[in-house]
């Protein structure tokens, strides 16, 4: 996402993604101590409607969590799915060191909380159950768009 992502810091709302945090799936259960961390991790940045956030094929840096909007998955110019607030995208690459799986474009105004590999290791390393968590969802992601390939 490197070259691709640029979106305007909105460092004045620091964070009201604490009780967001609490009803995402993906850190459901964690305590509010942790939701804490994993805001502190992060940064808020927000992009228009429109905007291409990552390329299919480009070296993966970043997770993010969707705060606000909506976000197209693309893979291969195919929408294959859409990302609301409180989802996340971007755990593949850095999981598996590797490209993007996939395109991400803004449907509409968006707003993201990002963190980069390092704060996502902290994340895997410090929140209980976060890692079992994000591989399972990484692991659901990969067979969705092996479903998805298959429809082809």
């Amino acid at each position: 996402m490197r070259g691709v992502m640029r979106g305007v810091m909105n460092r004045g709302q620091r964070h009201s993604i604490d009780e967001q945090l609490l009803d995402a799936p993906l850190f459901r259960g964690i305590s509010k101590g942790e939701a804490q961390l994993v805001s502190s991790l992060t940064t808020r940045l927000e992009y228009p409607a429109g905007s291409v956030l990552a390329r299919q094929g480009d070296l993966g840096r970043e997770f993010l969590i969707v705060v606000h909007g909506q976000v197209e998955v693309r893979c291969d110019d195919e929408i294959v799915a859409s990302r609301g607030p409180g989802d996340h995208v971007g755990e593949i690459a850095l999981l598996d060191d590797c490209a993007r799986t996939a395109t991400l474009v803004a449907k509409t105004p968006v707003v993201f909380d990002v963190m980069a590999q390092r704060e996502f290791t902290t994340l895997m390393v410090e929140v209980e159950g976060f890692s079992n968590r994000i591989h399972e969802s990484a692991a659901q992601r990969r067979a969705e768009l092996v479903q998805s390939a298959v429809r082809d």
